[in-house]
């Protein structure tokens, strides 16, 4: 009888295969995506609301005028102008406004919650240790969660957009585009559906590194994510390019190589309890 080798390449479509449909079957995943559609909603609404109210600190009598979106597109991003762009990226990145908080943004945190929430689960059900013990080696796990949980950040950024523009409507915000244009905003939106590829695999070694312990893998993912959260608006503005997109994708392609060997060798060289 003729035995078909087990390449690589059957290992690795074979638990691509699986991990999808654990994502597609997970509620876990299909709440945050409404997290993330909602978010804006109420983000756009609130602050349309609030927009010009006063509020006074009752030690100091001090007053601060509340400030909201001036416009929809405000909650996807900044342009970044030709003149001086380093100082204007700079600008953006230390903005502490709620304009510049509460925006898409934020969702690169969130986006360390549905990583160590999967790796995590795998850990606590024994499902990792009875897959690694069966049949599947530790870089095609690594390599699998990675662009499963990749595929997800970035329907996390989608649902956000989306939301963005319901809440928009909503709230009766302008969607005039200053600075930029129709084509800017898509290869923005898409320069951050990829940039997630860089946060992936950073959030994926912490939680191999705590494994069951899901309080410690988030903990672990925020703190590191924070230091690399300043990149974002640099490097996704409104008015975006092509060579932003591919920015983004060298830098998702070099950290998802780089941190997932390094997640291989964690998983090789520690208990997977």
């Amino acid at each position: 009888m003729r035995h078909e080798k087990n390449t690589f390449k059957k290992r690795f479509v074979s638990m691509l295969k699986v991990d999808f449909k654990r994502l597609f079957l997970s509620r876990t995943f299909y709440i945050i995506l409404v997290a993330c559609l909602l978010a804006p909603i109420l983000i756009l609404v609130m602050t349309t609301m609030m927009d010009g109210s006063v509020s006074v600190n009752p030690q100091t009598g001090e007053e601060t005028v509340i400030e909201g979106f001036d416009n929809v597109w405000q909650i996807i991003g900044a342009v970044s102008t030709n003149e001086n762009t380093e100082q204007s990226a700079d600008a953006m990145a230390m903005d502490m406004s709620i304009t510049s908080m509460c925006n898409i943004n934020m969702i690169y945190f969130a986006i360390a919650a549905l990583v160590c929430v999967f790796v995590s689960q795998d850990f606590r059900s024994g499902y990792a240790k009875n897959l690694f013990t069966v049949r599947a080696k530790k870089t095609d796990y690594v390599a699998s969660k990675t662009l499963v949980m990749t595929f997800g950040a970035a329907m996390m950024i989608l649902a956000f957009f989306v939301g963005s523009i319901i809440g928009g409507a909503v709230s009766g915000l302008s969607f005039e585009m200053v600075g930029f244009n129709v084509v800017n905003l898509l290869w923005c939106v898409l320069s951050k559906m990829i940039l997630v590829a860089v946060f992936v695999p950073i959030y994926l070694i912490m939680s191999v590194c705590a494994k069951q312990k899901l309080w410690l893998s988030i903990l672990l993912s925020l703190m590191v994510g924070m230091f690399m959260f300043m990149m974002i608006p640099m490097l996704t503005p409104l008015n975006a390019t092509a060579l932003n997109v591919i920015l983004c994708a060298a830098g998702g392609i070099g950290f998802g190589f780089g941190l997932g060997a390094i997640s291989n060798i964690v998983l090789k060289k520690t208990s997977l309890v």
